[in-house]
């Protein structure tokens, strides 16, 4: 087989955007458009992908600064054609090509291998669609045999070539050698100047090359973006491809369009989630979870029979079997929740690890805490974890009680079987199985009267 190498066309300004940002970093689920086809074209193990940028070329770059990829500058926009052929000099004679748009994100890699194919054996495989509303898209000519003949652009065609509903989606595969030499062939005698990559169809049709075109599973997979009303149309219906994916793995979504993926999520079977909910980055899902509504669940693991109530934020953290979190719990990054955890209402918990059975169910927060087994933490617990400088780190054993209202001052360890009494402020160790509390005296002013306004 020959070698795949991939030009992704991606120097374009994108004025319709209205915006400074270079219309390919512009996000689609939360990640930059040229991500996605950036993704896609890796999956189809190419020995060499090939950016042609150009506007904003440094943010572009600065963006993708790890991505396996080679740089080409296109620093003036003279066409499709000509961003080509100047990724060309990369790519070598016995290579297949194929063209990929920056801003073209929801193709699917079945659907390039179709168009790369053709170019194996020397024809040039030609993705095109069927569309109900062609008008500024470039139509696909054909003669009476249905042989492909060209492409014109809507800007130059006439009338009849207007009614034609066949459209050009732009991406394309060739062999290296004689795309090389269509490329440097083009001419720019079009109503816009440029140079059209369309006319290498042309071109190669007049020198008897055969022109195999492809029609996608789905014509939304050649939608690109001008606006941001496109982009948001796309957001649609990549989510919505998202939740399909999910419910066909074993997913239960309690409303399709009320989720949004902004990541790779991997679900077990009867998984249940509610509405309005997002996931964001890696999130991998066991078994029979339920995630309740308006939760936000970033870069996390949730282990099987887990139950996540109502608005809860989670970020990278791991959360084991059969865990129940929330309402209103916020689990921030590098906490652990071993199995059978309970995090209530409105409790926090940030770089802290809590062992099996162990609870803090109201009212608290918890960081850089190293929690035991079967701990029980009260309503109202701090661990005074900040002295305004530096982070210390509160410790408690297996089997604990901690009072409600208790502030542990790090560093400082609470031991195993250790009871804190309500109220109190823990600023040494408190021994294990006994317990400890600070209280001041309670005192009653007789005859004091509270102050009225005068």
């Amino acid at each position: 087989m020959p070698p795949l190498h991939v030009i992704v066309l991606a120097a374009g300004k994108g004025k319709r955007m209205h915006s400074e940002l270079p219309k390919v970093l512009h996000c689609l689920a939360g990640r930059p458009l040229l991500a996605h086809v950036l993704d896609t074209a890796r999956t189809l193990e190419a020995a060499v992908i090939h950016v042609v940028h150009g506007h904003e070329a440094e943010q572009v770059r600065g963006h993708f600064h790890d991505a396996p990829v080679r740089w080409v500058a296109q620093e003036q926009q003279l066409g499709t054609g000509h961003a080509v052929r100047l990724a060309m000099p990369g790519v070598p004679d016995d290579a297949v090509v194929l063209i990929l748009y920056g801003d073209v994100p929801l193709v699917r890699r079945d659907t390039l291998q179709s168009v790369t194919r053709p170019a194996t054996s020397g024809a040039i495989g030609l993705l095109t669609a069927v569309v109900d509303a062609p008008e500024g898209l470039g139509r696909v000519l054909r003669d009476q045999g249905r042989r492909v003949l060209g492409i014109v652009e809507h800007k130059d065609a006439d009338a009849d070539q207007r009614s034609i509903n066949e459209i050009n989606t732009g991406i394309m595969a060739a062999p290296a050698a004689p795309l090389r030499g269509w490329v440097d062939a083009l001419e720019n005698q079009n109503a816009q100047g440029e140079y059209y990559l369309t006319d290498v169809i042309s071109r190669a049709a007049g020198e008897g090359v055969e022109i195999q075109t492809v029609f996608p599973a789905s014509a939304d997979e050649t939608l690109g973006v001008n606006d941001r009303v496109e982009l948001s149309r796309l957001e649609r219906l990549y989510q919505r491809r998202e939740a399909d994916r999910l419910m066909r793995a074993g997913v239960t979504l309690v409303d399709p369009a009320r989720l949004d993926v902004r990541g790779r999520i991997v679900a077990g079977h009867d998984v249940h989630i509610d509405v309005n909910v997002i996931l964001e980055g890696e999130v991998r899902i066991g078994n029979g979870v339920h995630i309740g509504p308006n939760c936000l669940l970033k870069d996390v693991e949730i282990g099987p029979g887990t139950e996540i109530l109502p608005n809860c934020v989670m970020e990278s953290a791991s959360v084991g079997d059969g865990c129940r979190i929330g309402p209103y719990a916020r689990i921030r990054p590098n906490s652990r929740l071993s199995n059978a955890v309970h995090v209530g209402n409105f409790v926090e918990v940030k770089s802290t690890s809590m062992g099996a059975g162990s609870k803090a169910n109201h009212l608290t927060y918890l960081g850089d805490a190293e929690i035991g087994a079967g701990v029980n933490v009260g309503a109202g617990t701090i661990t005074c974890n900040y002295d305004g400088a530096n982070k210390h780190r509160t410790v408690i054993g297996d089997g604990a009680f901690i009072g409600s209202g208790v502030e542990l001052v790090a560093p400082v360890t609470v031991y195993a079987g250790a009871t804190i009494g309500a109220g109190s402020t823990i600023s040494k160790d408190a021994p294990e199985n006994q317990l400890t509390l600070t209280r001041a005296r309670q005192v009653t002013l007789r005859g004091w009267k509270r102050p009225r306004k005068k």
